[in-house]
């Protein structure tokens, strides 16, 4: 049982954004097109959302993980971590989805506020995320209903660029965990946003060591290869 099914059922109006909230809207810049720039001087946010479930258009954003990859290397001293402020009125169990209890959630920042912090954070990134389209679904819904903004920001998915540039993994549709063993890296923290932006950083810098070997040196080549590896695996799918 979902503990917060009850929150497909509350209406939610938007809070009034102040008049510094919207200068700092209006001062956030355009995301990056996906040009020839090199992978290493690519200005990379890695996301993970926790969220109160699966449905792309009841469930909510409870926490947002980021962690910023830039000069080809993670930067430990800049990362995001922000549980957003929800009311709930019942709970079926005490401990929750993702282990954000009630009271972390009362404690939460405000949904606007976090999700303009968030954002200013970002700045003209490209987003990578695990599973990136239900994060992107997820995000966007957000952005739109607490400040009214647009995301226009690229996404890559990890989970189809880690089988693609390691098809000897056999790894088709594995979840972030198998990537991990793979690999062979150390996590001992999991299924929490920040943590699990991490490891999805920590992969991401794999694959893009493999993308330049390949000769994949820009994240317009990357996604034209994805796009064809997407592609080809739909038109094997079908003549299955």
């Amino acid at each position: 049982m979902n503990p917060f099914a009850f929150l497909a059922n509350l209406g939610h109006k938007r809070t009034p954004l102040s008049d510094k909230q919207h200068r700092r809207l209006q001062r956030l810049p355009a995301p990056t097109p996906l040009d020839g720039r090199p992978l290493r001087k690519q200005r990379f946010v890695v996301l993970d959302l926790e969220t109160s479930g699966l449905n792309l258009n009841r469930d909510i954003v409870l926490s947002i993980g980021a962690v910023l990859i830039e000069d080809g290397a993670i930067d430990f001293s800049r990362q995001f971590e922000c549980t957003l402020q929800r009311q709930l009125k019942t709970v079926t169990e005490s401990v929750l989805i993702h282990g954000i209890a009630p009271s972390a959630l009362a404690r939460g920042s405000e949904p606007a506020e976090a999700l303009l912090a968030f954002m200013e954070f970002a700045g003209d990134c490209v987003f990578l995320a695990y599973h990136a389209p239900f994060d992107q679904r997820m995000l966007t819904r957000a952005l739109k209903d607490e400040l009214g903004y647009r995301l226009q920001h690229p996404f890559f998915d990890i989970a189809d660029l880690a089988p693609m540039l390691f098809p000897e993994a056999l790894m088709q549709r594995s979840g972030l965990d198998h990537w991990i063993d793979y690999f062979a890296l150390n996590m001992p923290q999991r299924h929490h946003a920040s943590a699990d932006a991490l490891a999805t950083a920590e992969i991401a810098l794999i694959l893009f060591n493999r993308a330049q070997r390949m000769e994949l040196n820009n994240v317009q080549q990357l996604g034209e290869r994805l796009g064809h590896w997407r592609r080809s695996r739909e038109a094997s799918h079908r003549s299955i």
